[in-house]
């Protein structure tokens, strides 16, 4: 008498999803941890084109730096002013406030408070994220610090 078998034993289940498990177990860390990178790298590139702009107002003007007065939006403020050196509207930060508003100060190290998206120097130039949370690959290095 032949004997057919028309399932999966106890035994044969258990196994797979142990192996699924353990595959869930090395794969999720670094498939979860890939999206701090992307704002991480976001924003570097922002802060890249944005000092850019800076550095072609600066060229343009001899040598001197766009105004910035409040939060650095209204007419011949900040942003206004910085139309013609960036493409686009001018970015929100990915971290911290997520907003496009603008600390000015004149304090040389700028440091970071967190009430705006972004800060910068009217003096120097120094453009940074106003954002004191650490980065998501290095513990030691917080946004504000790239």
């Amino acid at each position: 008498m032949s004997h057919q078998r028309n399932a999966f034993t106890l035994i044969e289940l258990v196994v797979v999803i142990l192996i699924l498990g353990i595959l869930a177990g090395v794969g999720a860390p670094k498939l979860f941890s890939t999206s701090g990178v992307a704002t991480e790298n976001g924003l570097k590139q922002t802060l890249s084109i944005i000092r850019d702009g800076l550095e072609l107002y600066a060229a343009d003007n001899t040598n001197s730096f766009p105004p910035c007065t409040g939060d650095g939006t209204g007419a011949g403020n900040f942003h206004e002013v910085m139309k013609q050196h960036l493409r686009g509207k001018f970015p929100t930060s990915p971290v911290g406030t997520k907003d496009n508003l603008l600390k000015p100060s004149a304090a040389d190290p700028l440091i970071a408070d967190g009430s705006t998206g972004w800060m910068y120097n009217v003096t120097t130039g120094e453009f940074i994220c106003n954002s004191t949370a650490v980065t998501p690959t290095n513990a030691a290095v917080t946004f504000d610090d790239l």
